[in-house]
This record gives structure tokens, C-alpha cells and sequence, in this order.
């Protein structure tokens, strides 16, 4: 089965707006069993949609569309589907009335423009919005089923799981599985390395690498018929890549830090100062870590430190703000301040300016005080400021899951 995605809109193409519906259009196609052929992006421009819409329908058994639903005069994907299935734009009863009770529900009644919404093509089916305003639809484009969505990420997602894939599954054979192994702090080449001889070459099992910064993934897949291998596969890979497996699949490695600190019954707090609240802010977007997560403090000056985390002034003059004494103090402060078990400190010079022939931009001190003990460790990070905050913040993050996980397995702690 041959299948295309077109997505409209000028804002994709002007680079204004990252296209991640079709990502995520090729993904879910792909676990069902299919594959996206063609890839056709358009802007708003009526002409232009219906000349693609009858190209791809010409080529393809199901053309995916998103984008171009809306209550504005640039939103003109009905009208040019319309034109190239060979009919004409009628007002949709279902559509209307989806219209008026979303707007009673949410803003208490239909604004005027929102009919144009409700304009589809004659005879089309609707495909349900339980989401958003827009209904989509199905018309026949050449020998092409083709499905209309709107550009909005969460209501096409919902609408394609609802009823897009279901009824392309009819249609595609045996689906795919699929593992995906993300990593951290391990090269793409010693990845390869240490994977040698683990999938033979007459497996099933196919295995791509991608590169998602500071992450690597690798993406094991098989036909659904051949999932024992797939997951006799997975399972070699996890034990040779223990020591940098983050996470698996839809998780993230915040997710599984923030199993282990719960299950730890430990409390944490923070000191940060290059990254700005970056840590905080990714460990309290996890749901429930107010149980374990105290406070953080954004010590980006240096009397900040001294003033917040006690600090000795002397200490920053004689070693730096970006020193290791003064991420060992910046760490025991903030444990000590906030009472908790755990405190984690970060300082650096993420640039572009700022470093020296000794602390070039990129140095950054990492400091994990317990009630015992304080590691401090320092890293030369490389690329831009946004890169080097971003990965000083994952690997503060790994830190503490690598503690954890030590923890966990030392003899008389729990």
C-alpha cells in the first residue's frame, strides 16, 4: 500500500513552525505495517493544494493531509480538496453542529467566522475532532482515499489514532515492532564497538542509530511475526550498554529519575548557576516530585552564593566562581540550607563569553554532596551556549540517576 503525506502551510515552509506532524504521521504508519512514500509540503494557496492533491492521488493508494482547516480566509484546503475530487463545498449539518457544542463548551457560543469550518465537500465522511473545532473528512482524489486533518499536533494525533490508522490497517499488512534504546554519554563509534556480533547478519532484526542531542538512540525493529528475535536482540543490547541506558521507548530519563528518587525516599535541593534553573525545571515537570524535591536556587552572581549558600567570598576570590571548591561549597550549602539528603551544584561558563587559556568556554564543575561525602568532577563541554547549558543539565540529571542506581546496589543501603 502505497501511502503520502501532505502537509500545508506557509508558516512550514518559512521555517517558522517545525513540521512534527508528518514525524509523527511516519512513525505510527510505520508500526502498523506501513510506509510513508512521498512526503509533499505546500503553502496556503489553493492552486497549489489541489495540483499536489491530484498528484499524489494519482501515485498513491491514501494521501495523509494535515493543515489548513481553520476559520481564516487562508485556510483553503476544503475548497481545493473539493476542486480536485470533481465537486462542490456544502454545509455540513454534523460538522456545524460539532461546531456550535464545542463553542457553547468552551466560549459559550459559535463565533460567525467559525461556520466557514463547517463548508466541506459534498459527500465527503467526517473523520471526528473530539479536541478541536475542525471536523476532518475523506474524499477520493484519482485512486487515492484521501484524509483531511487540521495542522493542530494534538487533534491530528488524536484523530489519526481514532480513525485515520484504524481504517488504513484494514489495508496494510502484518505490522512492525519496535524498541528503541536511548543512551547517554557514549560515542556513536563505541556504540558500535561494543554492539559487534550482538545482532548476527541473517537476524530479522533491523537496527538503526539516531543521533538526538545529547541522546543516542538505537531503534531495533522486526516484523510482529518475528518478535522473539526483536526482543532476544534487546535484551543483548541492554546488557552490553548497561552503564549508558537512560531509558527505553516513549520514557525519558526523567521519568526514570524520578522513579528512583521516589523509590529512594531521598529529599534533593539545588545549586545552579550556569544552567539557570534549567535542572529545577525539568525535575519538577515530573508529576509527584514534590516528594522528593525540596528546592532549587539560581546563585548566578557571586554574591548570591555567598549570600544564599554561605559561600566564602574569599573562596571565589582565591579559586573562581567556576572552580571545584567552589561547586563543592555551592553543594554542601545547599544541603545544608535546605535540610535535604541530597544536594546537587552546577557552575560553568557556558559562553560565548567569559573563558580563559584554563577555563575555556564549555568548563563546567559538577558537585553531589550527601550526608557523607561530596564528588565534584569537572567536564569541557563543546559547542554553543545552548548546547553546553543542555548538556551540562543532562548530565547533572545522569548524576543523579548513576548515584541512585549504585545505591541501590550497595550492600546495607536500601
Amino acid at each position: 500500500m502505497r501511502v503520502a503525506v501532505l502537509s500545508i502551510g506557509d508558516e512550514l515552509l518559512s521555517g517558522e513552525v517545525v513540521d512534527t506532524n508528518a514525524s509523527h504521521i511516519a512513525d505510527r504508519l510505520f508500526q502498523a505495517g506501513g510506509r510513508v512514500a512521498r512526503h509533499l509540503t505546500v503553502p496556503d494557496d489553493a492552486q497549489e493544494i489541489e495540483a499536489a492533491l491530484k498528484e499524489l492521488g494519482e501515485r498513491s493508494d491514501a494521501v495523509i493531509v494535515t493543515g489548513g482547516l481553520g476559520p481564516t480566509p487562508d485556510d483553503l484546503t476544503a475548497e481545493a480538496a473539493a476542486r480536485a475530487a470533481g465537486t462542490e463545498l456544502e454545509l455540513s449539518p454534523e460538522a456545524l453542529l460539532h461546531l456550535d457544542l464545542f463553542a457553547q463548551r468552551i466560549s459559550g457560543g459559535l463565533h460567525p467566522s467559525n461556520r466557514r469550518q463547517a463548508l466541506l465537500p459534498k459527500g465527503c465522511a467526517l473523520i471526528p475532532n473530539p479536541l478541536g473545532t475542525a471536523c476532518g473528512f475523506v474524499v477520493r482524489v484519482g485512486r487515492a482515499d484521501c484524509f483531511f486533518m487540521p495542522g493542530v499536533p494534538y487533534e491530528m494525533e488524536r484523530m489519526l489514532e481514532d480513525t485515520v490508522l484504524p481504517k488504513l490497517r484494514e489495508r496494510l499488512p502484518a505490522g512492525w515492532q519496535r524498541v528503541t534504546l536511548k543512551l547517554f554519554g557514549i560515542a556513536e563509534a563505541a556504540i558500535a564497538e561494543l554492539l559487534e556480533g550482538a545482532i548476527p547478519p541473517e537476524s530479522p532484526v533491523q537496527l538503526a542509530y539516531c543521533v538526538k542531542f545529547p541522546e543516542i538512540h538505537l531503534i531495533l525493529r522486526a516484523k510482529e511475526s518475528d518478535a522473539s528475535f526483536l526482543q532476544q536482540a534487546a535484551g543483548e543490547l541492554r546488557r552490553r550498554l548497561s552503564s549508558y541506558l537512560i531509558a527505553e521507548d516513549r520514557e525519558g530519563m526523567d521519568d526514570r529519575l524520578a522513579l528512583l528518587l521516589r523509590e529512594s525516599g531521598l529529599t534533593l535541593s539545588l545549586a545552579e548557576s550556569c544552567t539557570g534553573g534549567m535542572i529545577a525545571a525539568r525535575i519538577t515537570a515530573m508529576a509527584g516530585s514534590s516528594a522528593y524535591f525540596l528546592e532549587g536556587n539560581v546563585t548566578y552572581s557571586n554574591e548570591a552564593k555567598s549570600r544564599m549558600l554561605k559561600v566564602p567570598a574569599a573562596l571565589i576570590a582565591e579559586h573562581g566562581a567556576v572552580s571545584a571548591e567552589v561547586a563543592r561549597a555551592m553543594a554542601v550549602g545547599a544541603r545544608e540550607a535546605a535540610g535535604t539528603d541530597l544536594a546537587l551544584s552546577v557552575t560553568g561558563i557556558a559562553g560565548p563569553d567569559g573563558g580563559s587559556p584554563d577555563k575555556p568556554v564549555g568548563t563546567v564543575y559538577l558537585a553531589l554532596a550527601d550526608q557523607g561525602s561530596c564528588r565534584v568532577e569537572r567536564f569541557n563541554f563543546q559547542g554553543d551556549r545552548a548546547r553546553v547549558r543542555s548538556i551540562t543539565c543532562f548530565t547533572a540529571l545522569d548524576w543523579l540517576r548513576r548515584y541512585l542506581l549504585a545505591r541501590e546496589t550497595t550492600p546495607g543501603r536500601g
